[in-house]
């Protein structure tokens, strides 16, 4: 998958999510199920915004992204004290373990198969200390299916537009296609990224969480404290690590 040209253009296209807001609702989900406040992993922390925004709140942050390009955007940032990885979260390689691990703005929906979403589960229970808290975000098949469907949508800014497409291809998953066309004098430049995401259970994400050891805190409509409903559109996740297995780090 493929985020080049996206990232250019992350903050600016993603400027009605209230960060403040949802770093606030981690932290206070961390503090309900007695989690600890030290070192944090941002999981798949795109240009670094709620990095940023953990580290105010007194976490020792480390921020890992697949992306080089978003990476550079967040290092453009105010970033003392934070570390930023350049790595594959389903291949996640730390260099001692880790009390709180968040993964937020769907990024779980970026994994393309229950497999994938393993191998990351894993990962993060081989990283966390014991008790360690792992919350993230996922869309749901119903978001995928009845909501994302085969819609267009449309963004523009003083210097981009762009055009959002996605394709329905069954099983919860979605084609997306982002055509960019940023403005360059008096012309508009076209660049292009594509990927797919795709939404998962509630029931699949619980029995991955519980066979990679962790147990299971809460689900939440996202991004709130309320029960899911069937046409819940994302969920929140809370687990707390009780079994890392095959340990050795």
């Amino acid at each position: 998958m493929s985020y080049d040209s996206f990232a250019r253009f992350y903050d600016a296209l993603t400027g009605n999510i209230d960060y403040n807001e949802l770093a606030v609702y981690y932290d206070r989900l961390n503090a309900r199920f007695n989690g600890r406040k030290g070192i944090l992993l941002d999981l798949a922390c795109g240009t670094g915004s709620l990095s940023v925004l953990f580290r105010d709140m007194g976490y020792d942050v480390i921020g890992v992204d697949a992306s080089p390009e978003m990476l550079n955007i967040a290092a453009e940032k105010e970033h003392d004290g934070i570390q930023f990885l350049c790595q594959d979260m389903t291949e996640l390689d730390m260099f001692g373990t880790i009390d709180f691990t968040v993964c937020a703005l769907d990024s779980i929906s970026h994994l393309e198969s229950e497999e994938d979403v393993r191998a990351v589960f894993e990962k993060v229970a081989l990283f966390s200390n014991p008790g360690a808290m792992f919350i993230f975000d996922v869309n749901t098949p119903y978001k995928h299916e009845h909501i994302l469907a085969d819609s267009t949508y449309v963004y523009e800014t003083d210097d981009v537009y762009c055009v959002w497409e996605n394709e329905y291809l069954g099983d919860g998953a979605t084609a997306i296609t982002l055509d960019f066309f940023e403005r360059d004098g008096d012309v508009y430049r076209r660049s292009c990224d594509e990927f797919t995401e795709r939404g998962y259970s509630r029931e699949c994400m619980e029995r991955l969480l519980k066979e990679t050891g962790f147990e299971i805190c809460a689900c939440y409509e996202y991004p709130t404290e309320n029960e899911p409903t069937e046409t819940s559109e994302k969920l929140t996740f809370a687990a707390k690590i009780v079994n890392a297995k095959n340990r050795e780090i």
